[in-house]
């Protein structure tokens, strides 16, 4: 098993609190500890609008991130859970993703998707098509980025994109191109485009879900000739970690307090049961997580719930569960 960590950049709202002036050096250090307490990535979230509802708290824009946290790290991986394809067009987000993969010196890894968000695309001037033209896009945008990094001049002729002659240079550092994280578990479109294109996956919202879509994703693997095994699969875990029961359950009341100034009633409620799914000890998410891993979990990406305020469970989870799957 591997394992990636967020860095708090507020799209969960977790830096609501903490003084804007001091928002930089928290996710900068942050990201430092998580490449220091071994994790094998940091990830950011590529969206404009906070959850669980849109206020009026900070979201940090993910690329701009990605180039900030390449410059101040030297050796974790730097990914994105995930891009949303529609918010850049391909080409343009192929160079991007090429020039902090130089700055990086080769640590870039391409999480993209196709955009799901609707108050946000209508908030910033996107179009919110039927799921199976963002998808339809999502496809063309792999292959035009596929071709930006591989290439030295690309035209594509596509549904929904089409390039002219784009010099691409530079190409990525890492050979043949930057490694493909493709999310979503749409059984028809999306698993697909993952069969075809990625190396990773990301989907699974509980295990039977995570079960069932590698199923569907096996099948897509065989129709079009992959092998299955070569793709990675991944899922996401919000976590409240502490080193005994009575500390979890200090930062399960500390995590309904904090949300309660967005939320209240039954969905204050619901929302805070399916945050604290993950709360536990370190021998309790070991536990909980070991049934992945037998159903064929190959990387766990955690989002710390308590991030924008401490860093005491990212360091407790990385000191005792990740070595249990090492």
């Amino acid at each position: 098993m591997r394992f990636g960590a967020f860095v708090p950049q507020g799209w969960r709202s977790e830096l609501a609190g903490k003084p804007v002036d001091e928002h930089w050096e928290w996710m900068s250090d942050f990201a430092r500890l998580i490449e220091s307490s071994g994790y094998e990535s940091l990830w950011v979230f590529d969206h404009f609008h906070t959850i669980p509802e849109p206020v009026q708290e900070v979201t940090y824009e993910a690329w701009s991130l990605m180039a900030s946290l390449a410059a101040v790290t030297s050796t974790v991986r730097l990914g994105q859970m995930c891009t949303c394809n529609s918010y850049r067009p391909p080409s343009m987000l192929a160079k991007i993703a090429a020039t902090i993969d130089v700055i990086s010196n080769g640590r870039v890894e391409m999480g993209i998707g196709a955009g799901w968000y609707e108050h946000e695309y209508h908030g910033y001037g996107y179009e919110f098509p039927k799921p199976s033209v963002r998808i339809g896009m999502l496809r063309e945008g792999v292959e035009i980025m596929k071709a930006m990094w591989t290439e030295e001049e690309v035209t594509y002729e596509g549904k929904y994109y089409n390039l002219a002659g784009a010099i691409s240079s530079p190409n990525p550092v890492q050979d043949p191109h930057i490694p493909f994280w493709i999310a979503g578990g749409g059984e028809q479109l999306t698993l697909n485009v993952v069969a075809r294109h990625a190396q990773y996956s990301n989907f699974g919202a509980n295990l039977e879900e995570f079960v069932h879509k590698s199923e569907v994703l096996a099948g897509h693997c065989r129709d079009v000739g992959r092998d299955f095994d070569d793709i990675v699969r991944s899922s996401n875990f919000t976590v409240l970690c502490a080193a005994t029961e009575a500390e979890v359950a200090e930062k399960v009341a500390w995590l309904e307090s904090h949300y309660s100034q967005f939320l209240e009633g039954d969905k204050l409620a619901r929302f805070v049961d399916m945050w604290t799914r993950a709360a536990g000890t370190p021998e309790q998410l070991i536990d909980m997580l070991k049934p992945w891993v037998d159903a064929g979990l190959d990387y766990t990406i955690v989002f710390f719930a308590d991030s924008g305020h401490t860093t005491e469970g990212m360091e407790l989870f990385a000191g005792e569960v990740v070595p249990a799957f090492s």
